[in-house]
């Protein structure tokens, strides 16, 4: 089910070089944020979550969020997908879960011809805060200001996914510009 925050359609003088899908991923709840970026200006279109029920079977899960996930690749029509690349140091089973549902997100993408680039959390809060050890706060209060969104999004997974966004928007936009081929699931 998708589960949406916010649409945007505010009027935007800047030409559209980049629309950039950011995916929190998971399997419970996976994250999404859009937005068009051009040469240093965001403009969010929508964000919000995938949502899959405790209790279902965890391969029905997986095809909703593929199906919902193939929803919104023909809403927004994104050029990219900026999605976060797992690192688990604890609970085995969550990573275990977590990576089935990324590589779900992953195949999808590639059914799609969409490109997929991979950040970790550190150059996501470097992008984004100017600082790669910054709190989770810091992120979710500068993305809040970078795309001048009246607060902060809920739930914090569409937040990270706006955060993914802008970090790709700032470190991928003069590789893509040069057109240089990043193959997909490189980390920039």
């Amino acid at each position: 089910m998708i589960v949406k925050g916010e649409t945007l359609h505010d009027a935007w003088k800047g030409t559209v070089q980049m629309r950039i899908l950011g995916i929190d991923p998971g399997y419970a709840i996976v994250g999404f944020g859009v937005v068009d970026y051009a040469g240093s200006d965001f403009l969010t279109r929508g964000y919000g979550a995938i949502t899959t029920q405790a209790g279902m079977c965890f391969a029905t899960r997986l095809v909703s969020i593929y199906d919902d996930l193939s929803t919104l690749f023909r809403q927004y029509q994104p050029n990219c997908i900026a999605i976060e690349r797992l690192y688990f140091t604890s609970n085995q089973k969550t990573v275990i879960d977590v990576s089935q549902a990324r590589g779900v997100i992953v195949l999808c993408a590639e059914q799609h011809d969409i490109p997929l680039y991979e950040y970790t959390p550190l150059q996501v809060k470097q992008a984004v805060v100017g600082y790669g050890k910054a709190e989770k706060m810091q992120v979710m209060d500068m993305t809040k200001r970078i795309l001048k969104l009246s607060q902060i999004p809920k739930p914090d997974d569409a937040a990270d996914a706006l955060a993914l966004a802008i970090c790709h928007g700032h470190c991928a936009t003069g590789v893509q510009l040069q057109e240089q081929t990043i193959g997909t699931g490189d980390t920039v």
